[in-house]
């Protein structure tokens, strides 16, 4: 049977308190005594019950600790009468109490208050052995060493259940995160890979039907390219299930100028030789596929012009086309665009040129 830590640390905190209690009962000598042990132990119990159930649900200190002055009453309040009964009574009382009080005073209170009022209750404890000794060191350190370790067991049991609980906590949400993240990148790469070739897909369909009678030979050979991009769009479907996408910036541009060019689109190119890691590449050549892919659906374009440069460590992308509709562009794919471009510490803007084009930027360290 495996143990839970999380039980374990209660049992010892109630052992603790409960042990330290039920010990003082067997010094009484008499009903009297057995009933004001009895009494002033409820009175110290009930309180330090509540206040270790709140630092176990994680609940912090607010205000004025009414349950903690109780408890503290409940320790010390009863010491002259059990000491008028039987010194050796209210003695074992005197040390006992204080030291599950500390542990209370620990787990309730910050550090800044808890530590003056746990060494407080040290000298205390001290102090009342050497009266009780007669001057002997040994019974005071060993009152205070016992002050000290019982205090620190019961914060460190009760500190186990709430980072534990907290732990767990975590770890749900962490899974909870990541597959929402999952979901996202499916959900992007679907929108800027297959929303891309089903585009491609349509055009090269609507071309290959004007062509069907007049030119069947470029039919066949637009029908052949339509037939390719579908398998190439099934096994980017299959990739994006598997979390695998390779992309090249080069061989996206190489792709975007036949699409362009399919499309009636002169389009130029200007990259530059760049030594760049693979997830800034590939970044570059999704911005390159979502900035054709919304050129192709959304723009009258003539002219497109794809261009990179580097400079002071960073690497910038740029995609002009010369005619934009005056409806606004794609918002899911350039949130996507947005999304991998802040991953890597890098920014995307798409804007409106003057002459009424169109012109969407990405911007990464290289």
């Amino acid at each position: 049977m495996r143990i839970n830590p999380q039980h374990l640390a209660v049992g010892v905190v109630y052992t603790i308190s409960i042990g330290f209690t039920a010990n003082l009962l067997t010094l009484a000598r008499s009903p009297l005594e057995a009933g004001a042990l009895v009494v002033a132990s409820i009175a110290f119990l009930i309180p330090h019950h509540l206040q270790i159930q709140a630092a176990l649900r994680g609940r912090g200190q607010g205000g004025v600790p009414v349950a903690l002055i109780v408890q503290t009453a409940a320790t010390y309040v009863p010491i002259p009468y059990l000491l008028s009964l039987w010194v050796v009574l209210g003695y074992n009382w005197a040390v006992s109490m204080p030291t599950i009080l500390t542990g209370v005073v620990l787990v309730r209170l910050r550090p800044r208050f808890a530590i003056p009022i746990m060494a407080v209750i040290g000298v205390i404890t001290f102090w009342l052995g050497m009266r009780v000794s007669g001057g002997y060191l040994a019974v005071p350190i060993y009152n205070l060493i016992t002050v000290v370790v019982t205090g620190g067991v019961t914060y460190g049991a009760v500190r186990l259940v709430v980072v534990s609980r907290e732990l767990e906590q975590a770890r749900t949400e962490l899974a909870e995160a990541a597959v929402l993240r999952e979901r996202l990148r499916i959900s992007r790469d679907l929108h800027d890979g297959l929303g891309s070739n089903l585009t491609a897909i349509a055009l090269k369909g609507d071309l290959a039907r004007k062509l069907v009678e007049r030119d069947p030979a470029a039919a066949r050979a637009e029908l052949s390219e339509l037939v390719h991009i579908a398998r190439d769009a099934v096994q980017e479907v299959r990739q994006v299930a598997r979390g695998y996408r390779e992309m090249s910036l080069r061989e996206e541009v190489h792709r975007a100028v036949a699409l362009l060019e399919a499309s009636g689109v002169n389009c130029q190119t200007n990259l530059a030789e760049l030594q760049v890691s693979r997830p800034v590449d590939e970044a570059l050549a999704w911005a390159v596929r979502e900035g054709i892919t919304n050129m192709v659906r959304h723009s009258h374009a003539t002219t497109c012009s794809i261009s990179t440069s580097a400079q002071g460590g960073a690497v910038r992308l740029e995609l002009v086309n010369d005619r934009a509709r005056k409806r606004s562009v794609d918002g899911g794919g350039l949130t996507g665009l947005k999304e991998r471009a802040g991953g890597l510490g890098g920014s995307v803007s798409a804007e409106r040129t003057d002459n009424g084009g169109f012109r969407l930027t990405m911007e990464v360290p290289a």
